[in-house]
């Protein structure tokens, strides 16, 4: 069963199988993003047929395709590329989401899990890097108990900052990620603007809570963060840097 087959039961129609409109910036977009616009455009060059998953890519075995038909193994990774950029695409692109939570409409977010980690895992197969969700990485790793477990984290640190002024969510994050938090007063000002300091959930360690200082031109290397009660506990230092 690939993820085609399962999207319908999961997934909201798409308006007259058009192209959702792309994120055209921030409120205060003057300054250049360092991702990208939340995941939403078909895979570019597919045809619509195949993008749903009614072939494989590049020409199905029986139009010309002889050394397809020959080793079969050189359309399997392929198709796992295009079933899994169809299982991290929102159904609607919306630059307004305010919360982690508003963005958890793809397939991935309400599949059952076990189908989930086997579609990642085969689009893993040829050892490239995988654009999908904090949570699932370290789901596929062991290292979390649950996809609710990394709900409730992105939770409670949307909870935490959106609490404090100067923070905001920001949903335009790479593909199949969840958003980050950018606090704003950081960014300085005129000549002077920068990137600003940034809290982010990741997979790397298990206190799950990065922080990549305020910076203006080469990212500096992210400050592992041992959870929420540590970010808790440094928000004040961390504001302090402007």
């Amino acid at each position: 069963m690939t993820v085609s087959d399962i999207q319908q039961e999961f997934q909201a129609p798409r308006r007259d199988g058009g192209t959702p409109p792309e994120v055209g910036g921030r409120p205060n977009g003057d300054r250049p993003r360092s991702g990208v616009p939340v995941s939403g455009a078909p895979v570019s060059g597919v045809p619509a047929d195949r993008a749903s998953g009614g072939g494989p890519p590049g020409g199905a075995v029986g139009d010309g395709a002889a050394n397809s038909a020959d080793d079969p193994s050189l359309n399997l990774e392929p198709m796992a590329g295009l079933e899994w950029s169809q299982a991290i695409e929102l159904p609607l692109v919306n630059g307004d989401a305010a919360s982690p939570a508003d963005l958890r409409a793809a397939w991935v977010h309400r599949a059952p899990l076990s189908q989930v980690l086997a579609v990642y895992r085969a689009a893993g197969r040829s050892g490239e890097h995988v654009p999908s969700p904090w949570w699932l990485r370290a789901l596929s790793d062991g290292k979390l108990e649950s996809r609710d477990a990394g709900f409730r984290i992105e939770d409670r640190v949307h909870k935490l900052l959106n609490r404090r002024p100067g923070w905001e969510f920001v949903p335009w994050a790479d593909d199949g990620e969840s958003g980050f938090w950018e606090f704003l007063p950081s960014e300085g000002t005129g000549e002077h603007r920068r990137m600003p300091t940034t809290i982010v959930n990741t997979s790397r360690h298990t206190g799950w809570i990065d922080m990549v200082p305020a910076h203006e031109s080469v990212s500096p290397e992210p400050v592992a963060i041992g959870g929420l009660a540590a970010l808790r506990s440094r928000l004040g230092e961390i504001e302090a840097v402007r």
